[in-house]
């Protein structure tokens, strides 16, 4: 289980350095490009241009920072098969602390009080989680779950997506949750995907939970750009941590074999609650708000044109 928690630890740094380092690669390139009489940033709806998208996204920061999106991911991966899913998602959820901390003096963004305080219960809150998780070996969950991960997933994307489109600009939170959810569906399926220790490729392409890992990582992206487009980033990110967190969580406790020490189970509650919780509260700080802003609007841009 340490091992999982080392590299939940660091898909967290991977992903929150990722979003600063985006954020300034997008900020940087639109300062220079106004800079220079540049006027073809903006679509007459406000919207990214390809052109200002493509600048962005060729800016070595943006570069670097989509490499980390992708080692974060690999972290996450190697997490969700080695640790208790509800402490796995709780710490790769924690990157906001560190996209927090790294933008106040890449951004400039002055954190607050309470962004300080939700912080410390994060940090207080993972540190109870690791003391009480139980390091339990993987169990069977037989094929009928990979199925109904599969099943379950496209449900969920498909009326996701209709949901969005009935509640349109009111949709932000619903698609920020279903994101989340979707996310959460992602560890599942790395969780229980045969085919990975030993490698079996022709394993790991007949078992429903890979194409529930693909789908429901799709959809989940789709979604969460979609809900910081419709309203308020911090609002949005805050329900993506709930769904991505509470989820997998659940399910794992109820379904994969995750337990926590003899007697401590009360620990492990009170300390998820608690990370869910200072995590939410983060994703209203500032510097969250100012790299998901910036990491949207290149995603927008990219989609518009």
């Amino acid at each position: 289980m340490i091992v999982g928690v080392v590299f939940a630890l660091f898909a967290s740094l991977a992903y929150g350095v990722s979003s600063v380092l985006q954020a300034y690669g997008a900020r940087r390139s639109h300062a220079a490009a106004a800079a220079r009489g540049d006027v073809r940033l903006e679509t007459r709806t406000g919207a990214p241009t390809l052109r200002a998208t493509l600048l962005a996204m060729l800016t070595v920061y943006f570069i670097v920072g989509t490499v980390l999106d992708v080692v974060g991911f690999a972290g996450s991966a190697v997490s969700a098969r080695l640790a208790p899913l509800f402490l796995s998602q709780t710490i790769v959820s924690a990157n906001l602390i560190v996209t927090a901390l790294l933008g106040t003096v890449v951004l400039g963004i002055r954190l607050h009080p309470r962004d300080w305080l939700a912080i410390g219960v994060v940090i207080a809150a993972l540190c109870a989680l690791g003391f009480s998780a139980e390091e339990n070996p993987r169990e069977s969950e037989g094929g009928a779950f990979h199925w109904a991960l599969l099943v379950i997933t496209a449900v969920v994307l498909v009326v996701s997506v209709i949901l969005v489109r009935y509640l349109g600009s009111r949709a932000a939170i619903a698609a920020g949750l279903s994101a989340g959810a979707l996310f959460g569906a992602v560890a599942i399926s790395v969780r229980v995907l045969d085919g990975v220790s030993p490698f079996d490729l022709v394993v790991l392409l007949s078992d429903p939970a890979a194409y529930a890992l693909a789908l429901a990582g799709a959809g989940g992206f789709y979604l969460h750009t979609v809900a910081l487009q419709l309203g308020s980033v911090n609002g949005a990110t805050a329900a993506l941590v709930v769904g991505e967190t509470v989820v997998p969580g659940v399910i794992g406790v109820l379904m994969l074999g995750d337990r926590t020490l003899p007697g401590l189970g009360w620990l492990a509650v009170l300390g998820f609650v608690a990370a869910v919780i200072g995590a939410v509260a983060v994703a209203w700080s500032g510097a969250v708000e100012a790299a998901s802003q910036s990491e949207t609007g290149v995603q927008l841009g990219a989609t518009l044109s």
